[in-house]
């Protein structure tokens, strides 16, 4: 419900922008500004994109989570979007992206809120909650990988692969 909001209410406040600075400056001053903060937005996001490849590839070689990296990454690719989004309140929020500080304030504060939604999947990871039979995984991460798996089995001779060899294919 709130994305459908914001995707009401933003282009609203826009065009509202657009009227006021418009009739402010006139129409080609509004143009050019439009054009100015894409083409300023689209320098600071190569630069601050490179500094967030960079953060990442050294996280990865310290051997450490990569989360913070990756989030400034996304965060940085949503700012990159919002200043080439022609409006001024999409560019006042894709210019506030830009800044480390409130990169950092923003993980901060959506850090534990998107923690708590995300359902860890892999080997020996519980289904979601929405699937059948789901409800998320139940027991413990350390040293699940080493656990001997239990199972039964019996040979069963004659049938299809009867006579095959090993390395033979499957007829």
């Amino acid at each position: 419900m709130p994305l459908l909001i914001a995707l009401l209410v933003v282009p609203l406040v826009e065009i509202a922008l657009f009227v006021q600075v418009g009739g402010a400056i006139g129409l080609w001053s509004t143009i050019g500004l439009v054009i100015l903060t894409a083409v300023a937005g689209t320098v600071l996001l190569r630069a601050q994109g490179f500094a967030a490849i960079s953060a990442l590839q050294s996280s990865l070689e310290r051997g450490e989570d990569p989360s913070g990296p990756l989030a400034h990454g996304a965060l940085l690719l949503l700012a990159g979007a919002l200043l080439l989004t022609p409006g001024f309140f999409t560019d006042a929020v894709g210019l506030a992206l830009m800044a480390p500080q409130a990169r950092a304030a923003l993980i901060r504060w959506a850090g534990p809120r998107v923690a708590a939604r995300v359902v860890r999947m892999g080997p020996g990871r519980g289904r979601p909650a929405a699937e059948p039979g789901g409800g998320g995984w139940r027991g413990p991460v350390g040293g699940e990988a080493d656990a001997p798996i239990e199972a039964e089995y019996r040979e069963i001779d004659g049938g299809a692969d009867a006579g095959r060899r090993d390395g033979d294919a499957p007829r």
